[in-house]
């Protein structure tokens, strides 16, 4: 048995350094020529990707494929790439804001990498014709029925942060919907991550672009990191330029000003707010970090910009410890980051809140350990974010208060 669980292993370790290979041939951290024949294979399936991704969009947009109503007011929180925008806080914000105007609030995700039904339970299933699996209840405002392996990372943190709001999970979310309707009597549903999710009609769609990485290197996915072309971001109804810390170059601008000419871009920034314990209550002030040497750990796109923290906060050193997005800490994993805090000699660990979520109970790194508290703040645009609340908390006062009561919603695919 222990031969076979070396072998399990080996393949897991090989699997999981080659979607690290890949992974830094898109964002361009590898070179060398395997990098480059393997960017280009890449790049063929995404020209393949594209004409998907374009005939799917023109069979919503004709009305051969029919979005669907839902009754009640749809927000749409998403992104043109994969990962890396910071939308978990700005979904935070919006239904925190939401619920504090008396709306009845419920996110809808999809529950990325949440542990999902075994196929030979749907089989079952199907052979009896036993009606679906409702969706999956991650909070009904007040309890939290699920830990993030079942739930998903992003899903059971917002349910953690999110006192009094429902949270549900299911990758069909227009069932997802109905049932925290008519189970709760939500009169808002946030689609977290659902921009290109057109079969839910919606009022709202907030698209975020990572300022320091708006589009990658402009491809499609495999090739690149963008979902949809950058042309698509003319169906938001506001841009949160996120992790704005730095004036954006011109060529950011002039493609904002192409598809966007309204400049309703609201600008803001990710501003840590204190460290705490990964398994308790017990919180530092963010000059603990003054003079130490830390261990960086994170399982997220874009890990640069959370190392980059850490060091902006007064570390002397650090020691990355890198993972893909959402992956999920192995025994052996922690074990070998154990040994390299002993032998780098550091003094403090330290993880992202989403991370946190996913680290086994059991680990006990002989160093203190705690995640960085990160909340969305606002730089530039604030009227406009207060404005998108108000046409969702009381749109009989908007400009569009005749739509709105006709029950009439923008058009999901504008001209």
């Amino acid at each position: 048995m222990k031969g076979v669980e070396k072998v399990i292993d080996r393949i897991r370790r090989h699997s999981s350094d080659f979607a690290t290979f890949t992974v830094n041939v898109i964002y361009g951290r590898e070179t060398g020529r395997c990098a480059r024949l393997w960017a280009l294979f890449l790049f063929g399936l995404s020209i393949i990707y594209r004409g998907v991704v374009f005939v799917r969009f023109q069979l919503y947009k004709h009305r051969i494929l029919r979005a669907q109503h839902l009754g009640c007011l749809v927000v749409v929180v998403g992104n043109l790439t994969v990962g890396g925008t910071g939308k978990t806080p700005v979904v935070e914000r919006l239904a925190k804001t939401l619920h504090a105007k008396g709306r009845k609030v419920a996110i809808l995700s999809r529950g990325y990498k949440s542990k999902k039904e075994p196929v030979y339970k749907k089989w079952i299933r199907w052979i009896l014709h036993q009606p679906p699996v409702p969706p999956r209840v991650v909070s009904d405002g007040e309890t939290i029925f699920f830990d993030s392996e079942v739930a998903g990372d992003e899903p059971y943190m917002l349910a953690r942060n999110l006192p009094g709001v429902v949270v549900v999970t299911d990758k069909d979310r227009v069932k997802a919907g109905l049932f925290a309707i008519r189970k709760y009597g939500v009169d808002t549903l946030i689609l977290d991550d659902g921009f290109q999710y057109y079969q839910l009609q919606d009022h709202l769609q907030l698209l975020l672009v990572d300022k320091t990485n708006p589009f990658g290197n402009g491809n499609l996915l495999p090739r690149g990191i963008l979902r949809e072309p950058i042309s698509q971001m003319r169906r938001a109804s506001y841009i949160f330029l996120t992790k704005s810390e730095k004036q954006p170059d011109e060529a950011l601008v002039d493609t904002l000003e192409k598809h966007r000419p309204e400049r309703e871009w609201i600008e803001c920034t990710h501003r840590p707010q204190y460290l705490q314990s990964v398994f308790g209550d017990e919180q530092r002030p963010l000059n603990w970090l003054e003079g130490k040497r830390v261990g960086a750990l994170s399982g997220i796109a874009m890990p640069e910009s959370f190392e980059q923290f850490i060091m902006d906060l007064g570390a002397v050193e650090i020691v990355p410890f890198r993972f893909l997005d959402h992956h999920r800490f192995t025994h052996h994993e922690l074990d070998r980051i154990t040994r390299e805090i002993e032998e780098n000699d550091l003094q403090l660990l330290v993880t992202t809140e989403k991370d946190a979520v996913r680290i086994k109970p059991d680990f006990m790194p002989p160093i203190p350990f705690y995640f960085l508290r990160v909340e969305i703040h606002m730089l530039a645009g604030t009227s406009n974010f207060e404005e998108a609340v108000r046409r969702i908390c009381f749109p009989r006062e908007s400009a569009d208060a005749d739509r709105w009561k006709s029950g009439q919603t923008q058009p999901l695919f504008p001209k």
